[in-house]
């Protein structure tokens, strides 16, 4: 007998939206995470204009921006001599359905799938599942798991694992994660700064080598996020004693400022050789990982579970063959490793790294071009839809301008 169920491992928001995306379509669904709530420290907080309308297909994207707000700015700065270089998603007004981002930590989004998922009966989400195992008969997946010291057998017809970098479903599948570490560090923080008095847009890219940052607004009651990087040999457990000197070295101002809360994370460029193994599917950072400069790490993700769910949930009707998942498994690798890892570390470069002030100027040119040339900036916005691949579903082609 077939089953019709599915078993999502990981709740965050790659994991929670292609389990939303499967209930919607009337699979039974069951979200396995280790942790025992939503993790809460830093990390994605802008999604590009580009993802919108999947997220809007999935009926989470007015209570997003109803939670966070929406941005059609990005200023580009030089931190040495105060260029700002402005640019507007706007610039695709009429092309576009959402020229704007949206700006919402990625805790809340997970909040918002959840309460969705919450609607539909046949979903569930079992927290402090910690997943010990699986195997695929052919038939259908065993999943181990232990809970609350209990131990858990699910069996499922497909498996999904969203469960990040260090991925249990992935090494349970004995899979390489082939690519490199890079030798710094991120620290993400969230402080209370007043960034828009200097002049600073809700997203903002700061270059500079060694204070570049990614600096983007959180809320309206002055809460930033600013993305720093550092050596990784330099000890995690002294972070704190060394940022003063990076916040007085970096603040536009006013060198006064509120911690709230960091995050320091390693960064990588890698990706799994397969993103299918019989009936189990990988998704984001179980897939794939990226530093995260320019946000296309959860870009993919995203573009991952919007392919995902149609497929699969096609798959199980009946109205798609299995190999349309061997389609998806290679197309979004591709995206990944051809567009998103690529972008992402050029950014990176240009971001944290500009030393060569001959290439540095090339760059910034093309910015000030593009500042008072929409075709250019279109150009330029328009590359995010590079990450995203054809739904596989028949009639569901994308329908944004490539």
């Amino acid at each position: 007998m077939k089953l019709m169920n599915v078993v999502v491992v990981g709740a965050g928001p790659t994991g929670l939206l292609t389990a939303l995306g499967l209930a919607r379509a009337g699979i039974e669904v069951t979200v396995l995470e280790s942790e025992p709530a939503v993790v809460r420290s830093p990390r994605a907080l802008v999604y590009h204009w580009a993802v919108l309308e999947g997220l809007d297909r999935l009926g989470v994207l007015d209570d997003m921006m109803r939670t966070g707000f929406t941005n059609p700015e990005l200023c580009i700065i030089v931190l040495k001599s105060g260029e700002k270089i402005r640019l507007n998603i706007n610039s695709l007004a009429g092309e576009v359905t959402h020229p704007y981002q949206v700006h919402l930590g990625q805790d809340k989004l997970a909040d918002i799938a959840l309460q969705h998922l919450a609607r539909f009966p046949r979903a569930r989400v079992l927290w402090r599942a910690r997943v010990t195992g699986l195997s695929d008969d052919g038939e259908a997946v065993t999943v181990r798991a232990e809970t609350a010291g209990a131990r858990l057998e699910l069996r499922a017809g497909w498996v999904v694992g969203a469960d990040g970098g260090h991925s249990t479903v992935r090494q349970a599948l004995g899979l390489r994660m082939d690519g490199m570490t890079w030798p710094e560090r991120f620290v993400a923080t969230n402080i209370r700064y007043d960034f828009a008095r200097h002049g600073y847009a809700p997203a903002n890219v700061v270059i500079d080598a060694p204070y570049g940052a990614i600096v983007a607004q959180i809320d309206h009651a002055g809460l930033w996020r600013c993305t720093y990087c550092e050596d990784a040999s330099l000890p995690e457990d002294s972070i704190l004693e060394r940022m003063p000197d990076y916040f007085n070295a970096a603040l536009p101002g006013s060198k006064h400022y509120e911690l709230i809360e960091y995050s320091p994370y390693r960064m990588h460029q890698r990706c799994a050789e397969r993103m299918r193994v019989g009936r189990v599917l990988l998704a984001g950072d179980a897939a794939h990982i990226t530093n995260p400069t320019g946000g296309l790490g959860l870009t993919c993700g995203l573009y991952d579970a919007y392919v995902l769910y149609e497929a699969l949930a096609a798959v199980m009707r009946g109205a798609l063959g299995e190999e349309a998942l061997d389609r998806y498994a290679e197309q979004r690798r591709r995206a990944f490793l051809e567009h998103a890892s690529p972008e992402a570390s050029n950014f990176k470069h240009m971001v944290y790294h500009a030393k060569d002030l001959a290439e540095l100027e090339t760059q910034l040119a093309a910015f000030r071009a593009a500042a008072s040339d929409l075709t250019l900036q279109r150009r330029i916005f328009l590359t995010a839809k590079k990450l995203e691949t054809p739904s596989l579903v028949p009639g569901r082609a994308p329908t944004i301008p490539r």
